[in-house]
């Protein structure tokens, strides 16, 4: 694991990238901001994980890591020993964590609840939107931790996924008060929430197909995938989060429901058809 710190004084704030070893924008975005030499105002730390995954080209050594916390300082698994790491690295502090993926081209956020701190840092992020996972799809994750929240970037391995990385980071750290900035880009107001409700399981085939686009709604009774041919169709409306044909083993992604959506300073519930601000984009 790498560690390095901008500033003097005990960091509060921390980017990390690198927790899966496939996913090279977060390691892209902490070497840009390096090679930045930025005027820091407020200590901060930026962190890559998982160096020797990152080494060997693959998402994991042993284990995965983003399923391993807290681990333990005498785990048999290289991650389990890395969580427990990185953990007292991150311990009290406010935390991103960079990541991409194989479901969606357009940068979002994963907390575990909409809090104080994800509400502020949303505000100045520029994401498409917020998924909350709850405890229940949070466990062995690093966002189980307090005050951290996950970006998908982008496309795994694209270009724009790295741009989009350091771009995120940068916006992160002057919310925070680490440099003095403008920031980006404002962020989408109202910021639609969408909370996980059920895995969709991936059934046993040689080839899959999705052909819905995650947060657009899905119908009841809507094909939304295929599994060697065979389609699958919704057994009640939903929205699509993190849905792709390969990025999981067992599951083709998650049910979500839009629960309410993020103004500038405080949340409102959604309304009809008002309440898909991700349909209406497109």
């Amino acid at each position: 694991m790498r560690v390095e710190t901008l500033g003097d004084g005990e960091p509060e704030v921390v980017v990390v990238g690198g927790i899966h070893g496939d996913e090279p924008c977060g390691p892209a975005a902490v070497e840009a901001l390096l090679e930045a030499d930025l005027e820091v105002d407020r200590p901060a730390k930026l962190i890559v994980a998982n160096e020797e995954a990152i080494d060997r080209g693959v998402r994991y050594v042993d284990e995965d890591l983003n399923r391993a916390f807290p681990g333990s300082p005498d785990a048999d698994s290289h991650e389990g020993r890395l969580a427990h790491e990185l953990l007292t690295e991150i311990r009290d502090a406010e935390v991103l964590s960079l990541h991409s993926t194989q479901s969606y081209a357009e940068p979002f956020a994963i907390a575990r609840e909409v809090d104080g701190y994800v509400r502020s840092t949303c505000s100045y992020l520029s994401v498409e939107a917020l998924v909350e996972t709850a405890e229940t799809h949070s466990a062995g994750r690093l966002l189980g931790q307090p005050q951290v929240i996950e970006l998908e970037c982008g496309l795994q391995r694209s270009v724009a996924a790295a741009e989009n990385a350091e771009r995120l980071s940068r916006e992160f750290l002057v919310g925070r008060g680490v440099v003095a900035g403008e920031g980006g880009p404002p962020r989408r107001h109202p910021l639609p929430v969408f909370r996980l409700e059920r895995q969709i399981p991936k059934p046993q085939a040689d080839t899959y197909e999705v052909f819905v686009r995650n947060f657009e709604r899905v119908a009841e009774g809507e094909r939304y995938a295929a599994a060697d041919g065979a389609d699958l169709t919704a057994d009640r409306p939903f929205y699509p989060v993190l849905m792709s044909p390969y990025g999981y083993e067992n599951v083709l992604g998650y049910e979500g429901d839009l629960s309410r959506r993020l103004e500038a300073d405080h949340p409102t519930a959604p309304t009809g058809e008002d309440a898909a601000p991700a349909e209406r984009s497109r």
